[in-house]
């Protein structure tokens, strides 16, 4: 029996997470991404909640760990530069584990090359689907035909786009902007503490990671205007205009930022769907469901390749069943994060010093509770 060929598109963390399942459950994948190879760097991202059990039934959990950052806790900066507090993060023996997103991406892609198809430097530009499969045409290859199609091509989808209309109508935005850049490894003092810096409208966290220390900016512009995705010059004004008066390291930072060829530089949003299917495609992590800030798209992504492998594997040729049994699923995880983000965007970055105080109050109180909970584990 001929097994169900499924295109994959996006080979971040929720595309070969799925490849992996989805070969071990009777599916030919093949994952296409537009990237000429797996992207290095990035951001720090937590490995936890239903990630946890995922990872460890692929075996990558041992893994995972030996690459963790060594980063043990958060120093929250008065504006002028000076600590005012210090929160543990997850120990050792933690159920979590925290790794860049390009480590998770390249172990995820090692556990899935052997059973999937890669093709890189290419992408979808037009999907005609009918009642037995998809017509797939590639900017590269060859046109071809699949029995499914999954979008796992996250915030900014092209699959989205083909099949469910524009970004525009599903895309809301928080009024928050994210920047990073990599920095010298000389860069921080102490690789096991992250550091955080808060003023009205701005953050800035210089985050150890594993090899490579990031600073990353969150910020409400003075003067929102048209995003365009593009234009690097323009994000580079735009932070170098609302970072001006900010102290601390915060000049040698944006100095970093302004002389990179290409840091990042994206609004933060959330994407919400009405469905995320239609036909034979179907969308996949932050394609389907983006929650900026609560940090764990990553985990979120793993957790729906799982789901949605299983419930294809269960509902063998009824695409719409499992479509529909791994969408109920997911929203039961999803839908609580992204009613927390608004009312955490306004917690993490306030807009004014009476906002911050609250903030920090809460992180005090916070630290006071884990001290607690440490003591207390560490005399049983």
């Amino acid at each position: 029996m001929k097994k169900p060929e499924v295109l994959i598109v996006g080979a971040g963390i929720a595309g070969p997470a799925l490849a992996y399942w989805l070969s071990r459950n009777g599916h030919r994948p093949t994952v296409v991404e537009h990237a000429r190879q797996l992207r290095s760097g990035g951001s720090a991202i937590v490995v936890k909640g239903p990630a946890v059990p995922v990872a460890q039934r692929m075996g990558i959990l041992p893994r995972l760990r030996g690459l963790a950052t060594r980063n043990r806790s958060l120093t929250l900066l008065d504006p002028g530069g000076r600590r005012i507090l210090q929160l543990p993060l997850a120990s050792d023996k933690a159920p979590t584990v925290e790794v860049t997103r390009a480590d998770l991406s390249e172990v995820l892609h090692q556990s899935a090359q052997t059973e999937a198809e890669f093709l890189f430097d290419d992408t979808v530009t037009a999907l005609d689907q009918d009642g037995g499969g998809v017509d797939v045409t590639f900017r590269r290859s060859a046109p071809r035909r699949f029995d499914l199609v999954v979008g796992a091509d996250g915030m900014h989808s092209t699959v989205r786009r083909l099949v469910f209309g524009p970004e525009r109508q599903f895309v809301s935005d928080l009024g928050l902007y994210g920047a990073s850049v990599p920095l010298e490894p000389d860069a921080v003092e102490d690789p096991s503490e992250m550091t955080m810096l808060t003023v009205p409208n701005r953050m800035l966290v210089v985050h150890p990671s594993r090899t490579t220390p990031l600073a990353i900016f969150t910020f409400r512009p003075a003067q929102p205007a048209p995003h365009d995705r593009k234009d690097i010059a323009l994000h580079k004004r735009t932070l170098a205009d609302t970072y001006a008066d900010v102290r601390w390291r915060t000049p040698e930072l944006v100095a970093a930022f302004l002389d990179h060829p290409a840091p990042f530089f994206d609004p933060l949003t959330t994407v919400r769907m009405p469905s995320w299917s239609r036909g034979r495609v179907v969308l996949l992590g932050d394609a389907a469901a983006a929650t900026a800030l609560l940090g764990d798209g990553s985990s979120m992504a793993m957790a729906g390749a799982y789901a949605l492998a299983e419930e294809l594997a269960a509902h063998p040729g009824d695409h719409a069943r499992a479509f529909a049994a791994y969408e109920s699923r997911l929203r039961r995880e999803v839908g609580p994060r992204q009613r927390r983000v608004g009312p955490l965007s306004r917690l993490m970055v306030p807009r004014t010093r009476p906002g911050l105080a609250v903030r920090n109050a809460a992180g005090r109180a916070v630290g006071h509770t884990s001290r607690i909970a440490s003591r207390e584990a560490a005399n049983r």
